[in-house]
């Protein structure tokens, strides 16, 4: 099959800078000029395409409540809004095949194309006029881009990670060079999650520190081979790079001072000290379209407490999102409604505390374990309003550690994975049920409905693409 059906916009947008050269040998002044590495310097720093993620998690997760029969639940009605209903009522189809846009999965898409461009850089910088350091920050740079990718579509398009059944469950299309007759047939999870591994590993000697953390870094190196095995039940091997890259940083914004975001008192994502690597979600579930406002759970909501800055800060009333909301009452997420601060996915800092502090309930440690936790709500709280949280026991350290991610990442996609994740442990496995429209839809810890299925789209377009159960 053809490749350019796996990312239609990337094929439109991306010409191989060295394959153009034979057309172009005469240099212009002030022009790019075939060859030469500050080309693909251009590429990377091409955010718009690079710094992207799914989105469709954040509504399947139990982080969000629509309230039935209100104006938001009716409008999410509207045949627009197909793709938001069929995630959040974990339906087997998320994208109909029809006439209309709408039948093109945008996740899907944009991360395909964020490895387009990566392959771009990776397969064509070794031959460019640069320096073997420049070509090499390149590079890694690239591969950091690409893996983050891959481990977002595996998060999303492919079960949860299984050691036992890795070598048989289906991974997505390992698209590693831009050609146009490769096959898209799915390899295994274990080979896509070992390349993932292995990107990122071949990445790290060539990355260096970075003041936008748009660009990938050494530390979010690091922190993506933490987040990797994090979600591959690695315990061990994601607390070792955690702390990787919390030797580079470790920096936590203090919420406690800050009474509202604002460009003068809360730092913009690309800036933000905590963030390792900035992602948003592609195209946005945000507050300019009414209907795609994340309205959080009153499970959330009581797990955050009124107390809690980020309850302060990164919630609003419903009259915030539109004035003929406010009958269904609740909290949104606020984040999205900030011009300048859409709500980052990527790798951060309290991430990177926060697998340790698993790791650390998980081997018996609740007292270490607690004490990465209460040095990142020391940060969320005004000093009189804070209190240590303790732990009698590891299982109840573990507890206290995915509560705390869960209060820390709401609303932004990690919620989902790790719903994925911990379905079938005993401690956390449940039942969730929502209702719709008057009708009540179930996501139990054995459903295919965990993992989404690939858009029949791109299936229709290349055939060979296996569909999920």
């Amino acid at each position: 099959m053809k490749l350019k059906y796996i990312f239609l916009p990337a094929v439109a947008i991306l010409c191989s800078l060295g394959s153009c050269k034979k057309y172009v040998e005469i240099k212009t002044q002030g022009n790019l000029v075939p060859g030469e590495t500050v080309n693909y310097r251009y590429l990377l720093n091409n955010s718009s395409a690079l710094e992207v993620g799914p989105q469709i998690g954040d509504l399947s997760s139990d982080d969000i409540s629509y309230v039935d029969g209100s104006v938001q639940q009716r409008d999410l009605m509207s045949s627009s809004n197909v793709y938001l209903r069929n995630s959040y009522t974990w339906q087997p189809e998320i994208y109909p095949l029809g006439d209309s846009y709408l039948q093109r999965d945008n996740n899907w898409i944009s991360m395909y194309n964020t490895i387009a461009y990566a392959n771009t850089v990776i397969n064509e910088v070794p031959s460019s006029n640069g320096t073997e350091a420049e070509k090499a920050e390149l590079i890694g740079e690239a591969l950091v881009h690409r893996a983050d990718a891959y481990l977002m579509l595996m998060n999303t398009y492919a079960k949860p990670y299984n050691a036992a059944t890795a070598n048989q469950d289906l991974g997505v299309p390992l698209v590693l060079a831009q050609t146009t007759t490769q096959s898209l047939s799915r390899p295994s999870s274990a080979a896509v999650y070992a390349q993932i591994i292995a990107d990122l590993k071949r990445a790290l000697p060539g990355l260096t520190t970075q003041t936008i953390n748009q660009l990938p870094s050494k530390a979010s190196g690091y922190a993506e081979l933490a987040r990797c095995y994090l979600y591959m039940n690695d315990f061990q091997s994601a607390a070792t790079y955690a702390d990787s890259a919390l030797a580079i940083r470790a920096t936590l914004l203090d919420l406690g001072p800050i009474t509202a975001i604002s460009s003068s008192t809360y730092p913009i994502r690309r800036q933000n000290p905590e963030i390792l690597l900035s992602k948003i979600a592609t195209g946005g579930v945000t507050g300019g379209y009414g209907v795609t406002a994340l309205r959080l759970s009153d499970e959330l909501l009581s797990l955050l407490g009124t107390k809690d800055k980020r309850y302060q800060l990164f919630t609003a009333g419903a009259s915030v999102v539109a004035f003929n909301y406010t009958q269904a009452g609740g909290r949104y997420f606020a984040l999205d409604y900030l011009p300048y601060e859409p709500r980052n996915i990527g790798p951060t800092v309290p991430e990177m505390m926060l697998i340790k502090a698993e790791y650390l309930a998980r081997n018996a440690n609740a007292a270490g374990a607690m004490q990465m936790v209460n040095a990142l709500r020391k940060k969320r709280f005004l000093p009189a309003d804070y209190v240590d949280l303790s732990a009698g026991n590891p299982n109840e350290a573990l507890r206290i550690v995915i509560e705390e991610r869960r209060r820390e990442f709401f609303c932004r996609m990690l919620r989902w994975w790790d719903m994925r994740r911990l379905k079938d442990d005993p401690m956390f496995r449940r039942t969730y049920t929502r209702t719709l429209n008057g009708s009540t839809f179930t996501l139990d810890p054995s459903s295919d409905r965990y993992t989404f299925q690939i858009s029949p789209y791109q299936i229709q377009l290349s055939p060979e693409i296996e569909q999920n159960p």
